[in-house]
């Protein structure tokens, strides 16, 4: 539901137990319609079940698609949606440098000889290289997402699993390094990042890009938590031999899983614990489950902390063939 028709209904219950509400004015990104539909204790009739995917007969849920999640069924415009975004903060990112390269080549600094401009600052010189090198590798990268995407699409096929990954990954690939590197440089250029119309005001809206279509964060934690699953059906039974960086790590892990598990004697609480600490950078020895008394050894943390920019780097790029 958007904006503009929750304010025609004045944000009130539109039916018995139907509520409309207006998210309210961002920061950025104003044009957007955001807004949220509530429903309390309201029926419906199965009639209104929308059931192409799955249904429930008699008392029992049915997949009518087997061997692919469901999730993956409906969430075609999901993924168009994520491609969409990792492009969008790409752009955005582009257009900030080029932006700022401008002002820098054209602003003159001090020296005992010659006539250097800021552009020529080796940190700054550094980081522009940086962002190029890096900017071409993604782009190229979400492109190939996009036409493997599109040829799904427009063949009416499911896009496979790899694939799937490989959509997630540049979603969160190109957003979080969108964000990293361009705060590195709006700490670079002094006061005229301060300054109305420099790009920099509107940051914000890579902030947007992180939540939009799936929070980052939880991409991150169910791509580490399927990639361990993975490991575990697959490739823990095999040849240590064979098994590359990233497997060795599947490996660390599980056996910190396990380990931690009989300390605190519940597998799953570990494993809950795990994707959601990793990102911390300063690692207590114990992390306490909120509300209640527990305290879970962080050895697993640790080493799930290095799997998943492992996934990001290294089997992200060969998911469905898009190295």
């Amino acid at each position: 539901m958007y904006t503009k028709c929750t304010r025609a209904l004045t944000f009130e219950n539109l039916f018995a137990g139907v509520k409309f509400e207006d998210m309210g004015k961002k920061t950025v990104g104003n044009d957007l319609d955001n807004a949220a539909i509530g429903f309390d204790n309201v029926k419906l009739p199965k009639e209104a079940l929308l059931n192409r995917f799955a249904d429930i007969e008699g008392e029992e849920y049915v997949q009518k698609v087997k061997g692919m999640p469901v999730f993956h069924m409906i969430g075609q415009r999901l993924f168009t949606g994520r491609v969409a975004v990792a492009q969008a903060a790409l752009e955005f990112r582009r257009g900030l440098f080029e932006m700022t390269k401008k002002y820098t080549d054209k602003k003159p600094c001090w020296a005992p000889t010659g006539e250097p401009v800021l552009s020529h600052i080796p940190q700054l010189k550094a980081i522009f290289a940086e962002n190029e090198r890096k900017l071409n590798f993604l782009d190229s990268f979400v492109g190939k997402c996009e036409a493997e995407l599109s040829a799904n699409l427009k063949a009416n096929k499911l896009p496979s699993i790899q694939l799937v990954e490989a959509i997630a990954v540049a979603k969160v690939k190109a957003v979080e390094e969108s964000i990293e590197i361009s705060h590195r440089l709006q700490n670079e250029v002094g006061s005229y990042a301060l300054m109305a119309g420099t790009g920099f005001e509107q940051k914000d809206f890579l902030t947007c890009c992180k939540f939009a279509e799936g929070d980052s964060r939880i991409l991150m934690q169910k791509m580490s938590r399927d990639r361990l699953k993975v490991f575990e059906k697959k490739q823990a039974s095999e040849d240590p031999k064979t098994w590359d960086a990233e497997t060795k790590l599947c490996a660390e892990l599980a056996s910190k899983i396990a380990a931690d598990a009989k300390k605190c004697g519940d597998k799953q609480q570990v494993r809950s614990f795990v994707s959601a600490v990793y990102l911390e950078r300063g690692m207590p020895e114990t992390h306490q489950k909120p509300g209640t008394g527990v305290r879970v050894p962080l050895h697993a943390f640790v080493c799930a902390h290095t799997l998943l920019p492992a996934i990001l780097t290294s089997a992200a790029p060969s998911c469905a063939g898009l190295g």
